[in-house]
C-alpha cells in the first residue's frame, strides 16, 4: 500500500494548495491513504471544524495536529466527535480528542498516531513511553502504524526513528515547517524523516508574513502575525508499505502546489 503525508498546512493558501495538489499526487503515487498535519490550517495557527472539513473535502483521509491544536476553543467538541482527526497522544488523558485512530486502507487496518516532542514543548508524558504503551494496546488491532512526531528538535526526532525502527511503517516529523534532507528507510524497515516541511506560502517566514516577523525580530516588540500569501508549495512524503507492515520506500515531494506556477 501507499501512504501520502502532507506537512503542516498553513492557512488558506495552504488549504487551497493542498486541494490543488492532492488529486495529482494521489494519482502519481497511487496513494491508498492521505494524511495531512492540519494544526496550522486556521489562519496559520490552530484548526477549526471548518478548516478541518476543507482538508477532508480536498481528499485528506486523516488529519494530525500538534501544539496549536487547542488554539480555537470551538474545535474542542469536534475533536471528540470526529474519528478522523488526532491530537498528540501524550497530552493529558482528559483533553479533547484522541491520540490515535485506526482506519481501513487497501484492505488493511492502519493506525495513525500523533505524538508531541518533550524537548521545548509541553507534554504530560514522555513520547517514548507513550508510543510503547499505544503499540502494546494496538497489538492485533492494526496491521500498519504511521506516526506523526510533532517535535521541535531534530535530535529527538532522529531518536524516535531509532526507537521505533522495525516496529512501525513510518515516523514522520512535523512542526518546524522546514523540510529536512534525511528521509530514508532505517535498517529495521521504518521510513523516517526529521521534518517533512510545510504546505503553504514560501513568501513569508514559516507561513507568516515576512515583514511582520522581521519587525518582531528587529524591534523585540509584540507583533501580530498574519499569514503569508503567494508562491504556495507542497512538502509531502510518499511511503510504500509492504505486506509485513514495514516501509519499502520513501519519496520526498517538494514542488509548487499549482501546476501552472
Amino acid at each position: 500500500m501507499k501512504v501520502l503525508f502532507f506537512g503542516d498546512v498553513c492557512g488558506k493558501p495552504g488549504r487551497e494548495g493542498l486541494a490543488a495538489a492532492v488529486p495529482r499526487l494521489r494519482e502519481r503515487f497511487a496513494a491508498d491513504l492521505v494524511i495531512a498535519n492540519g494544526e496550522n490550517s486556521a489562519g496559520g495557527v490552530g484548526i477549526t471544524e471548518r478548516t478541518a472539513n476543507d482538508l477532508f473535502r480536498a481528499g485528506v483521509d486523516v488529519i494530525t495536529t500538534g501544539n496549536h491544536v487547542y488554539r480555537h476553543r470551538e474545535v474542542y467538541g469536534f475533536l471528540d466527535e470526529c474519528d478522523r482527526i488526532v491530537r498528540p497522544a501524550n497530552y493529558p488523558v482528559g483533553n479533547p480528542g484522541r491520540g490515535h485512530v485506526v482506519v481501513d486502507a487497501a484492505g488493511r487496518r492502519v493506525a495513525v498516531i500523533n505524538l508531541s516532542g518533550a524537548v521545548m514543548l509541553k507534554v504530560a508524558r514522555s513520547p517514548f513511553t507513550e508510543i510503547d504503551a499505544i503499540l502494546g494496546r494496538l497489538e492485533g488491532d492494526a496491521d500498519v502504524a504511521i506516526v506523526d512526531f510533532h517535535a521541535e528538535v531534530t535530535s529527538e526526532k532522529v531518536a524516535m526513528g531509532w526507537h521505533l525502527d522495525g516496529r512501525v511503517a513510518a515516523v514522520i516529523g512535523t512542526h518546524t515547517h522546514v523540510p529536512t534532507a534525511d528521509g530514508r528507510i532505517l535498517p529495521g524497515g521504518t521510513a523516517h524523516i526529521s521534518d517533512v516541511g510545510m504546505t503553504g506560502s514560501r513568501n513569508g517566514v514559516l507561513g507568516a508574513r515576512r515583514d511582520q516577523v522581521l519587525e518582531a525580530l528587529t524591534t523585540l516588540m509584540p507583533v501580530r502575525f498574519d499569514g503569508a500569501e503567494g508562491d504556495v508549495w507542497i512538502n509531502a512524503v510518499a511511503v510504500e508499505v509492504g505486506d509485513d507492515g514495514l516501509a519499502r520506500s520513501i519519496d520526498h515531494v517538494v514542488e509548487p502546489a499549482f501546476e501552472d506556477a
